[in-house]
């Protein structure tokens, strides 16, 4: 950027956090190219201010910053991609899809990913402990984090028919996934409260399927209203699905929920938000290295994407991305 877009940036990060000075921390002793990608649409619109202060604020820390916006997913993962081919760091602002943008491009490279939370799950930045609602507080979190040096995280790979895709949070194959089905087919109404109206016209038609599970070569039939292949500890915005799961332990943990009636769902359901779903008698974990999931009629999701029909084969690869928390 040039001394035009540094006094932009300095404006704005006035405007935003009080103006600090950033420069004079110290901090502009190793000035390093980030290239921060921008979900403009993260939760539902509602941040759309926060990739300018971000930016701005890593500005005024002393870097060169390369800005990638653009007005769809795959726009946007392609210049991404191109922009991050001569980057010290990849800074992705927005929710678990900007997450998954960015580990499917910093897999098994030695390029550090960085996360500004400001979508409306988060959870990547959840089981990470970066800082929530406070973009201001995050980018400072990520520029010590610059200053460290980056952790190394297991991922899980997810693959059919010669195609794969990588995740860091969980796999979905069950009643949540129907409900993110649904959802994506609606066009009405916008925002947050179509995946409500999703889960409630779900539920009405909550009906046990017969999954193909195999784990590490061991193959079972389970009939099963949940299946989730975890590699991080919750999705959906907090939902603790697999508590004791890491990214750093080399392995993934698969939970199943058998049938129960509506209900009982019902009673579960917000259990899962602390955990407390672990040890009622229709809820099982089992860990593994390698999973294969399969039932009639599902798609899978993972970290909130859309991945494909099963059957789908997934398995974690240790230290496979370096990230800046």
């Amino acid at each position: 950027m040039g001394q035009s877009a540094t006094t932009w940036a300095t404006s704005i990060l006035h405007d935003w956090g009080g103006g600090r000075a950033l420069w004079q921390s110290g901090r502009m002793a190793k000035p390093r190219h980030i290239v921060v990608a921008i979900n403009p649409n993260a939760a539902f619109g509602k941040n759309a201010r926060v990739g300018d202060a971000v930016v701005a604020q890593v500005v005024a820390a002393g870097h060169e910053v390369t800005v990638c916006r653009e007005p769809d997913y795959t726009s946007l993962r392609a210049a991404t991609a191109q922009a991050i081919k001569k980057a010290d760091a990849l800074l992705v602002v927005g929710g678990d899809g900007m997450v998954s943008l960015g580990i499917n491009l910093v897999a098994q490279t030695r390029l550090p990913l960085g996360v500004i939370p400001a979508g409306t799950g988060n959870d990547f930045a959840r089981f990470t402990n970066l800082p929530l609602a406070d973009p201001h507080a995050a980018v400072e979190h990520f520029l010590a984090a610059l200053e460290r040096g980056p952790k190394v995280i297991d991922l899980a790979r997810a693959s059919k028919d010669g195609e794969h895709r990588w995740f860091v949070c969980i796999l979905s194959a069950g009643f949540d996934a129907i409900v993110n089905e649904r959802a994506n087919t609606m066009t009405r109404p916008r925002g947050k409260s179509r995946y409500t109206l999703a889960i409630l016209r779900e539920l009405l038609r909550l009906t046990p399927r017969t999954y193909t599970l195999t784990v590490d070569g061991v193959t079972t039939e389970r009939q099963a209203i949940l299946i989730s292949v975890a590699n991080g500890e919750s999705m959906g915005g907090g939902m603790r699905v697999a508590p004791e799961a890491s990214i750093t332990d080399g392995t993934l943990d698969v939970f199943v929920l058998a049938p129960v009636t509506r209900r009982r769902f019902l009673w579960l359901y917000p259990r899962v938000f602390s955990g407390r779903h672990i040890g009622e008698p229709e809820v099982s974990l089992q860990s593994g290295k390698r999973v294969t999931v399969d039932a009639p009629g599902i798609v899978a999701y993972a970290d909130g994407e859309r991945l494909w029909s099963l059957p789908i084969d997934v398995e974690v690869v240790p230290a496979a991305c370096r990230v800046l928390i």
